[in-house]
């Protein structure tokens, strides 16, 4: 009959849309397990490859913060300025502190493999200069011009004090007296003497040890 030949044709109608449905729904499940597989491949991913990709790389100067350390220790070392008679001063423990520096770079710098420590070395010196002009209220403008300065400074006063080690007593001690802030009365040439002292103690001091800062005194 026409109404059963409708019915059928519904009948019809509703299994091919129930089947496109279905295979809608399946596309969509199957879609949203592809989406959530990847979600969670991208939660993982940051971890395992965005974090070693931008994960911070070491400072190579940390690993001269000791050796460091140690200079800074030795030039406050109160034989200086009480025997010796440097200024316990501002200016003469920086002049204490670019002596014992000194004496440690001339030794880096006969070693292939302690130079380019050195240049970390002194990267720190700047670091703490700079460090301590900006504690002292030095604006950002004018730190850079005392930071220039004191690198010239240290500059000029490792080559005396190489020419001084290298050339013998005299020229250090002169080396001393012009470059140290001294109380009078007082003896250069006694100085000289202790910073030779400490430079041959440097120079016997092996390499790993010196760069832990394990310098014997």
């Amino acid at each position: 009959s026409c109404l059963g030949d409708c019915l059928g044709s519904h009948r019809a109608y509703i299994g091919v849309s129930l089947k496109h449905h279905c295979r809608s729904v399946q596309w969509r499940v199957d879609a949203a397990g592809l989406i959530a597989a990847e979600c969670r491949s991208l939660r993982s991913f940051p971890m395992s490859v965005l974090s070693r990709l931008f994960r911070p790389r070491p400072n190579p100067r940390d690993a001269l913060r000791p050796l460091w350390h140690r200079v800074v220790e030795i030039a406050r070392e109160k034989e200086w300025y009480s025997r010796h008679r440097v200024a316990d001063t501002v200016a003469g423990r920086f002049d204490m502190i670019a002596a014992v520096l000194s004496m440690v770079l001339v030794r880096m710098e006969s070693d292939p493999d302690l130079v380019a420590p050195s240049v970390y070395l002194t990267e720190l010196f700047v670091e703490d200069m700079d460090g301590q002009l900006r504690e002292a209220g030095v604006g950002d403008v004018v730190v850079g011009k005392h930071i220039g300065r004191q690198m010239s400074v240290l500059g000029g006063r490792l080559g005396a004090y190489r020419e001084g080690l290298e050339q013998g007593d005299g020229v250090l001690s002169e080396a001393v007296s012009r470059n140290i802030s001294l109380l009078e009365p007082s003896d250069s040439a006694a100085l000289a003497a202790a910073l030779r002292k400490l430079a041959q103690d440097i120079a016997a001091t092996d390499p790993q040890e010196l760069l832990a800062g394990n310098i014997a005194r």
